[in-house]
Parts: structure tokens; sequence; C-alpha cells
């Protein structure tokens, strides 16, 4: 099941898409619920009490806020649906990066690349949907994949840091058995998350949150391709 919002101030346009939506659902086989907005603050207005959307079908070019700033203020909540621009105009595409906005599709919508980028999305929500399995003092903990930043061995312990940081007694290598094609492993204590990469010296990778992870020496070309070839 997922949950596809539509925002567009222009009617016809949202009963265009939709119907673009529903057919792609039905050829795929896909439960789907949609809902659709007339302006940036109507969507707002929602999401504040509903955040259960898995894909944002977004028009650029809106009333007071626009899809951008709609976009950013979603970004600056952690959420991670999928957003998918849809303007009549390519100048926005930069700023689409600063939101890791899905696509970019041009008015008027052509169905076929409505599709394949749909199907995108739901490939990209299968994948974030992954999860670890920690068994923790008694209870059996799920970490999300995407929100681990990287592990790190301490003695026979690894610690996950994550939204809030997992110690257990472990082996690095057990646990990458369970990660993905996201996370990368620099030498024998430490696995990052590359999508958390912000900067690499020859020295160290430095994440978005400030944290420095040290480099083995001949790591600084190989996390390097990693990151060009799985981000």
């Amino acid at each position: 099941m997922y949950h596809i919002a539509l925002c567009d101030d222009t009617p016809e346009d949202i009963q265009l898409i939709l119907a673009m939506v529903q057919r792609w659902a039905a050829a795929r086989g896909t439960e789907i619920q949609t809902q659709t907005f007339s302006s940036a603050e109507n969507f707002l207005f929602h999401y504040a009490e509903d955040k259960q959307y898995d894909i944002l079908l977004l028009d650029v070019e809106m009333g007071e806020m626009d899809g951008v700033s709609l976009a950013k203020r979603l970004r600056q909540a952690k959420d991670p649906v999928q957003i998918v621009f849809i303007t009549g105009y390519s100048d926005y595409i930069a700023e689409g990066y600063e939101v890791s906005a899905l696509h970019y599709l041009m008015k008027p919508v052509r169905e076929e690349k409505l599709m394949d980028v749909l199907d995108r999305a739901a490939q990209r929500l299968q994948v974030e949907d992954r999860a670890l399995f920690l068994k923790l003092e008694g209870e059996m903990v799920r970490v999300a994949l995407r929100d681990i930043r990287y592990l790190e061995v301490q003695q026979n312990y690894v610690t996950i840091h994550a939204g809030q940081d997992y110690t257990l007694k472990s082996t690095l290598a057990k646990l990458a058995e369970e990660l993905d094609e996201r996370f990368f492993q620099l030498g024998r204590s430490y696995i990052v998350n590359l999508h958390f990469v912000q900067r690499v010296t020859r020295q160290e990778a430095i994440l978005q949150d400030g944290a420095r992870i040290p480099l083995p020496r001949g790591y600084y070309d190989k996390i390097n391709r990693a990151i060009i070839e799985r981000c």
C-alpha cells in the first residue's frame, strides 16, 4: 500500500495526473491511497495530522508558498517522502538537489515517464523500509537502515549510531551481512552510511552531523568511488 499525495493548484492537472497514477497502480497490481491538495498550505494543514505519505507529486509554481519551499519544510522535518516535482520550467532543477527530489517531470506530463518515475519511487521505498533487528536487554529493537549513520567497533562490542546509539556484543562482519549497498566498511573498525557523508579528506570522512571517521591508508579513492557508484 502506497500513500500518494498530489499537490497542484490547477484542477485540470490534478485530475489528469491522478488518472495516470491510478492506471500505474492497476498495471502494477499495487494498492494505493491518493489525496489531492490545491495548495502547499492545504497540504501542510493535513500533514500536521497525518504524515503517512510515501510519494508526493508536487507542482513547483503555486500561490503564496511554492513547491520548493514546501519540500524544504518537509526535509527540515526529516520526512523521507519521495518528492517528484512537476513544473513547466527547468529553472528549479538545482534547488531539487537541496531537498533530495527523486525527479523533475515537465508539463505536460507524459504517462510513460510518470510510470517510470513511480516505479523508481516504489523501489526506493522498499529499500528505505529495510532495518536491523537488535536483541538488547531482553527486547527486540528495530533500527531502520536509513537512520544509521555509522557503526563502530569497541573491543568486543559494536555501537550503532542512529537516532540514538545502540551497543551490543557482536562483530562488525556479522552486522555487515544485514546491511545494504549504501554502507561502506572502513577497515576493521567502522562501517559508514555513504548517504550521510558530507566530505572526504585524505585522513577522514566527515558526516553531516559533524562526526569524523578516520580513513585507513589507501581508502580515500575507494570511498570516493563508492559514493559515486552507490549514491
